[in-house]
């Protein structure tokens, strides 16, 4: 009998240590569930402002009664931009910018004339395609600049209208910055200064800088 309690006893303590040992572990807390961070993805849509340096290979073919020449206007040139851009879906960019430039290109002739062009700017629609923070694009539009005759009898200008295309690429450093390299035509059309027609086209490279709202 007494063999009988002891077992009894044995197996009631048996179980009783198992329960336990079941609530044990039903009650270990389990591990929180790692929460990946969503980083939110660049986008080129936004206003922009910048700055721009480079240089400009003009040439002029002018010509008078009885007589014709050209001659190149080349020289270094600074300027600012301004502009929108709309992200488009897969991928494409499109925007509207205008800029205003000047350069400096001045050519010196026998009898104290000095002749060039100053002042320019353009308005110009962008498409491009943006490779995550690189933007390749393309622009073309309208363009202007002020041209000048300076003699020691007077001085005159004209404004030249004509058209712009070019390409180029914008590299974001960061979200609210990007830097600029591009190339440019630029077609003046023609004027009449000073009793001689000139014609004048221009090519451009700009390096440029930008903050992006």
């Amino acid at each position: 009998m007494k063999n009988v309690l002891l077992l009894a006893a044995a197996l009631g303590f048996a179980g009783s240590s198992a329960a336990l040992a079941a609530d044990a572990v039903e009650q270990i807390p389990q591990a929180p569930m790692a929460v990946e961070a969503v980083v939110p993805s660049f986008t080129w849509t936004g206003g922009y402002v910048g700055l721009l340096g480079g240089y400009g290979w003009g040439n002029a073919d002018a010509s008078a009664p009885g007589i014709s020449a050209s001659d190149d206007f080349d020289g270094g040139r600074m300027g600012a931009f301004v502009g929108y851009n709309w992200a488009m879906a897969s991928g494409f960019v499109v925007g509207i910018e205008g800029d205003v430039n000047y350069d400096w290109n001045e050519n010196s002739y026998a009898g104290g004339i000095d002749a060039g062009t100053d002042w320019s700017g353009s308005v110009r629609g962008r498409v491009g395609y943006a490779f995550d923070r690189a933007l390749l694009f393309a622009a073309g539009g309208y363009t202007g600049t002020n041209g000048y005759v300076d003699t020691p009898i007077g001085d005159t200008s004209k404004t030249f209208h004509g058209w712009t295309l070019g390409a180029g690429v914008d590299h974001a450093f960061t979200d609210n910055v990007f830097g600029r390299l591009e190339y440019r035509y630029n077609d003046y059309g023609d004027k009449t200064i000073g009793g001689i027609n000139a014609d004048f086209d221009q090519h451009v490279v700009n390096v440029g800088i930008a903050v992006k709202f």
